[in-house]
């Protein structure tokens, strides 16, 4: 009897207020969060990775092994408003579905499953300042990491593990060189231990010139990180 009225409940609310797709409005399957598979596949511009460490074409850090995004930004784009809902709308689900399809392309990427294949590698997501994620409600860069690891079976490391200790202003239209002042002792590795000799996979959202994932990479390799890998669901 319960589970008829569930079932009824259910029902009305998918009427009244039916899931659908983030960009293009159409009806999600009970599989898709937020974003329908058809717009994941076909609507953004597939960054590539080819021969190439990097997918931006750029001279890693020593310690970084790779830089890799799933799409190119599209400013004014489908892209930009999806991540502007990932990040201030509390669209949660976005982020764990292109998560995933993030986790997809880097499964594809030779350089990364070599790497990973012989374990200790973990995810870490971009930490939020204590201040932000109060206003915000949440880390966008956690749910893009919650649905990486549901397809590559990376654990995410905690929260408390690797800390955001500056609260540092946004970082639109700096320049590469007032963004590196502007990041500058903004990480702290509370436990050194969680992350010692193991491959940290850095997950954030859109990769511009490095300077915020470049800072945290610096502090990873102090507290014994053996390899970096730099994963974007972006790069602008």
């Amino acid at each position: 009897m319960i589970k008829q009225i569930q079932r009824i409940k259910d029902g009305i609310l998918e009427v009244l207020f039916p899931t659908i797709c983030a960009v293009c409005g159409l009806k999600l399957s009970s599989e898709e969060l937020s974003v329908c598979t058809i717009c994941l596949n076909d609507k953004f511009e597939e960054a590539g990775f080819g021969d190439s460490k990097s997918s931006s074409n750029i001279m890693l850090p020593e310690g970084i092994y790779l830089q890799h995004a799933l799409w190119n930004f599209d400013k004014g784009g489908y892209l930009q408003d999806l991540m502007h809902q990932l990040k201030y709308n509390r669209l949660t689900g976005v982020g764990e579905d292109i998560g995933r399809q993030l986790g997809k392309s880097l499964m594809k990427n030779p350089w990364f499953v070599d790497r990973i294949k012989n374990g200790n590698a973990v995810l870490l997501p971009v930490p939020l300042h204590p201040r932000k994620r109060k206003t915000r409600g949440y880390n966008q860069a956690f749910f893009v990491a919650k649905g990486v690891s549901v397809v590559t079976g990376l654990a995410v490391v905690k929260r408390e593990d690797v800390q955001r200790i500056k609260n540092t202003s946004t970082q639109t239209g700096f320049s590469l060189e007032k963004r590196r002042k502007n990041i500058d002792g903004a990480f702290h590795l509370k436990n050194p231990g969680k992350i010692k000799n193991s491959i940290c996979v850095i997950i954030d959202d859109v990769f511009t010139t490095g300077a915020t994932t470049f800072e945290l990479a610096a502090v990873l390799k102090t507290g014994g990180t053996a390899e970096i890998i730099i994963a974007t669901v972006a790069q602008a």
